[in-house]
């Protein structure tokens, strides 16, 4: 396969995908299951989330990173406790430590920023490293006592000494009170001095520096809430111009907004809306075309949705129709009555581009996710399974039977386990390295070289 002259992509990235790592979580599988995955900016850094509350970072191995052909090996590289339990008692709320997202800052100094929060409050952290210590101090011991001043006779000069690396976590800002509802999404601006919050009614504005004010840019929230209808699915902001954001919303509409146009965004700038096809009205209609996420792509030309059954991509000139639809699982439309009764229809899936934006990628049942090639138009179903945990498996495509008689290699749409879901996957930004979370296992995978 040719590399692309700008990009350490490959043209083709449907081909094979083969299992690098699997980090198994088998504590507490309730508090371990991971509830969000991001790469940072050079893909160097991959940040997961979890129901307990915790931030686990994993550090690309540089042997692999430096060998030839690259390889993309994982070893965690730091845990820390992000978010506690709370009880709002204005409210008798309580307000669990889930992870919701996780956002990195570009890297400005050797240490690492990230944003990460749960349905109220939202954290700024600090990464960083220490390998070096100083011995030698004047007014304290080595324990860090402080002396008795009669004791110091004379004056020495500190020292700096080499010591075992040590990797801090350090919470930087705490950004809380300003949501009244759960937030689903945060994005940093490209300005990296902004970001927005969102919940299931209002888009926030935040400054990295000010923790007790934010402005709010959007507010859906009708006089009346029995005159609710649509509610904030999530939220993005552009990868290049600062002054555009776009958010989706239940009703299967994505809005951008112009932040030049106007402070108060209550009003969008272009709204993209897929016309309804009368033949597939049921029931089931505005529910399955809620948006769950929605991607701006990283040339900022192009954003994808995804809604209950598939993946479409929008031209950001082009308001009227999606230029590319995807069917995740057409298979199942027909079990749509049972997937309701069991509360799976309201799962919600998250979607990401490849670095180049050849290639889309998304989650589905049975442990299953799905890549589409843009460009030739395939698409690949495969299986994170813990009995590939052998690192280097090939992945095998998987295919579903819909009825009759089912293939060897087939698995029946009866014989899906819906409790088995992949609803967080990353792309690294430059090259064909996958994260997939099955439940509370992360799955490492890279294209076959």
């Amino acid at each position: 396969m040719k590399k692309l002259q700008n990009h350490k992509l490959y043209n083709n990235p449907c081909i094979v995908f083969f299992l690098l790592n699997v980090y198994l979580c088998l504590i507490d599988i309730s508090a371990d299951i991971i509830s969000c995955v991001e790469f940072n900016h050079d893909g160097d850094l991959l940040a997961t989330g979890d129901k307990g509350g915790r931030v686990v970072i994993f550090q690309r191995d540089p042997i692999s990173k430096n060998s030839i052909p690259r390889r993309g090996e994982y070893n965690v590289y730091s845990t820390f406790q992000s978010h506690e339990p709370e009880f709002d008692y204005l409210k008798s709320l309580e307000i669990e430590e889930k992870i919701n997202k996780i956002r990195w800052l570009k890297r400005k100094n050797p240490a690492h920023f990230l944003l990460s929060t749960n349905d109220k409050t939202i954290k700024l952290w600090k990464v960083s490293e220490r390998d070096k210590r100083v011995e030698g101090y004047n007014t304290k011991e080595e324990n860090g006592a402080i002396r008795d001043p009669a004791c110091i006779t004379a004056l020495r000069v500190p020292t700096i000494k080499p010591m075992e690396l040590m990797v801090e976590a350090s919470p930087r800002r705490i950004f809380a009170n300003a949501h009244t509802y759960h937030i689903n999404s945060i994005s940093v601006n490209s300005d990296q001095e902004t970001y927005l919050s969102a919940d299931d009614l209002r888009i926030n504005l935040w400054h990295l520096e000010i923790t007790d004010q934010s402005f709010n840019i959007v507010d859906i929230k009708p006089t009346n809430m029995e005159e609710l209808t649509e509610v904030i699915t999530a939220a993005e902001f552009h990868p290049v111009e600062c002054n555009v954001l776009v958010y989706s919303s239940s009703k299967g509409t994505i809005r951008l907004c112009d932040m030049r146009s106007a402070a108060l965004c209550d009003h969008h700038s272009k709204l993209f809306e897929e016309p309804e096809d009368p033949t597939n009205k049921s029931f089931f209609s505005e529910i399955i075309s809620s948006i769950s996420d929605v991607k701006l792509s990283n040339s900022g030309r192009y954003m994808i949705s995804r809604d209950y059954l598939s993946v479409k991509v929008w031209d950001l000139q082009m308001e009227t129709k999606p230029i590319e639809c995807y069917p995740v699982h057409e298979y199942l439309r027909s079990k749509l009555c049972s997937l309701y009764e069991n509360d799976c229809i309201f799962d919600k899936f998250e979607c990401c581009w490849s670095g180049n934006d050849c290639a889309i990628m998304t989650g589905s049942y049975n442990n299953f996710f799905r890549v589409f090639d843009r460009n030739t138009k395939r698409d690949l179903t495969l299986e994170a399974a813990r009995d590939i945990a052998k690192p280097k498996t090939l992945l095998k495509p998987r295919k579903v039977c819909t009825g009759g008689k089912r293939k060897k290699d087939e698995i029946s749409v009866d014989c899906l386990d819906f409790n088995k879901k992949i609803l967080h996957t990353a792309w690294h930004p430059s090259e064909n390295v996958v994260a997939v979370a099955a439940t509370n296992n992360l799955f490492l995978f890279q294209d076959k070289l």
